[in-house]
């Protein structure tokens, strides 16, 4: 409590508020939360962030912080920032412990024109939740379909137990269903579920989000001992990593949980190959030092010319790079050096780039773009009536932040939508 007391007080309560203003994907009133936590008011405190958000306690521990709300302290700008993450955290554990629902602080605003209308959520993780949140604070009914027994998606599938404790989504999930929100478990679309199965409600929003990994497109991927690093972390499937050597590419935060996971399963060495400096990893800067610590190995300006094996993988042909400025690019970019290529044993490779839908989404019949990603106009509203889509689906930066943030959004471009009618 001490530690927490001397981490409120640090901050300076600035008039400009660049944590929420600029840094924070939710725009969290971030100097109000934590002059509630000073004053140890915690039920003020959580009904100030879940105006904005319903996630606290999973951001709290999980934001990429020193590159949002953190990154925009002006207490940082000389010496260490405030330290918004944990307090964030702090608040959603106090509300756990004096047992404030979220039913309990949350402005219920319920509206006549919206208490017989009804939303199907399609998907129930960080977007989909948080859409379901701000749609049912209104009066809407809310029916979620998820393919899976629980809710949470990427939170409990996407990431390790070491980053995120389950019982923190637990809790999240308990909370939000306690407003009166229906789930129907293990309905996925394309599966044992259609859109025209849903054509009764009023309205249908999209989330499924985006979990395949993406290839890079280099001779060798098709090999034995090839993975995706999404799949890997939802399915947790891995193979024998005794005493074997593991390549990761990639250098963002699925990267760090695939090579940290990796190496706690006992592999020998983990290498992640990134193709940028590592002040450009869009990986948060403590998992990348946590991953050190726990002896991943790091070649950096590296990029991958080809997996080479016999069926299976038994090599990584790489080749450095060099960082240089081009014209009309705010960030460098990495050219590969010529001649510099070199080879490396590797027993497994495992693709941890990014992410993009799966083949069933562009079954849907709606307009997509040349990534895959749904294509919806300023309303989130996609190119047939009454469906609207968000998050990771449509392209959405990938962090919860930004996921809850399309969620919320697109809650009340539903909102104004059905009070059309």
């Amino acid at each position: 409590m001490e530690n927490i007391k001397e981490k409120v007080n640090y901050c300076l309560n600035c008039k400009v508020k660049p944590c929420s203003n600029k840094g924070c994907p939710l725009n969290n009133q971030i100097p109000n939360f934590i002059e509630a936590v000073k004053e140890e008011d915690y039920k003020r405190a959580y009904k100030i962030l879940s105006k904005t958000t319903v996630l606290p306690g999973v951001c709290g521990e999980i934001c990429p912080h020193t590159k949002q709300c953190q990154g925009s302290c002006v207490r940082g700008i000389k010496g260490e920032p405030v330290s918004i993450g944990e307090i964030e955290s702090f608040i959603f554990k106090k509300a756990i412990e004096q047992k404030i629902e979220l039913k309990d602080v949350l402005e219920i605003e319920k509206d006549n024109q919206l208490k017989n209308k009804k939303v199907a959520i399609i998907g129930g993780g960080p977007s989909g939740l948080t859409s379901a949140t701000f749609l049912a604070r209104k009066g809407v009914q809310v029916t979620i379909y998820e393919k899976y027994d629980y809710l949470g998606g990427l939170l409990i599938h996407g990431i390790p137990e070491f980053r995120l404790d389950k019982k923190i989504v637990e809790e999240t999930v308990n909370r939000i269903l306690n407003l009166g929100i229906q789930v129907q478990y293990q309905k996925e679309l394309g599966k044992n579920l259609t859109l025209e199965d849903l054509k009764d409600y009023d309205a249908i929003f999209l989330s499924i989000g985006a979990n395949k990994s993406a290839k890079m497109g280099v001779k060798g991927e098709n090999l034995i001992g090839v993975y995706g690093g999404n799949e890997l972390l939802e399915y947790n499937q891995h193979p024998n990593y005794s005493g074997k050597t593991v390549c990761v590419i990639g250098g963002g935060n699925v990267a760090m949980d695939c090579s940290r996971t990796i190496k706690r399963l006992g592999a020998k060495e983990v290498n992640v190959i990134y193709r940028r400096a590592e002040e450009q990893m869009p990986a948060e800067t403590k998992e990348i030092e946590e991953a050190k610590k726990e002896g991943v190995n790091f070649l950096f300006q590296n990029n991958i010319v080809e997996i080479k094996g016999n069926k299976k993988v038994e090599k990584l042909e790489l080749i450095k790079t060099k960082l240089v400025q081009k014209e009309g690019e705010s960030r460098l970019v990495p050219v590969n050096i010529e001649d510099s290529n070199y080879e490396i044993d590797t027993d497994y490779v495992v693709m941890a780039l990014g992410s993009t839908v799966e083949e069933k989404t562009l079954e849907l019949g709606l307009v997509v773009n040349k990534w895959g990603n749904i294509c919806v106009n300023e309303n989130f509203e996609t190119s047939r009536d009454k469906i609207f889509a968000g998050g990771d689906l449509i392209g959405t930066k990938g962090t919860v932040a930004y996921a809850a943030r399309s969620g919320r959004d697109s809650a009340e471009a539903i909102i104004k939508f059905l009070k059309k009618d």
